[in-house]
């Protein structure tokens, strides 16, 4: 979107003289990431207490266990593993449901790791909704 500054000066005869301003746009994808990189100035995944990050798509749902002191996934599930596809009809996206189930799936795979605790990275989206489902253990 182009605003344009200054006059035509149309009785002179001289410059028509204006001067685009281009207007800044900024997209509902750039602002999630930049709210993901504050965050992740803060969380930081130990091997006490890992950091669990959530990645919603249009279509799926991810989460992983992550100990950012080794840089290594200690555990992950997402709507593209069998044991919770099969389970789930999910025709229309991921919903509440679906995050509930990939939540309960991370839940067990972290209890049998000997997980217990876990510092919740939400990836920039708001705490709502299927990201908030996704989190809550049963």
């Amino acid at each position: 979107m182009t605003i344009f500054e200054g006059s035509f000066d149309q009785i002179s005869g001289g410059n028509k003289f204006f001067r685009p301003i281009e207007a800044k746009t900024v997209t509902r994808r750039e602002n999630r990431i930049a709210r993901h990189e504050r965050i992740r100035k803060k969380v930081e995944g130990t091997p006490e207490r890992p950091r669990m990050c959530v990645f919603r798509s249009s279509k799926h749902i991810y989460v992983q266990v992550i100990d950012d002191s080794k840089m290594h996934t200690l555990a992950s599930a997402s709507t593209m593993q069998k044991p919770v596809s099969e389970e789930l009809d999910y025709s229309c996206g991921p919903t509440i449901e679906v995050a509930k189930k990939v939540g309960e799936t991370i839940a067990k795979t972290c209890l049998e790791k000997g997980i217990t605790k876990v510092a919740f990275d939400r990836g920039g989206y708001p705490y709502h909704g299927r990201i908030e489902h996704s989190q809550r253990l049963p």
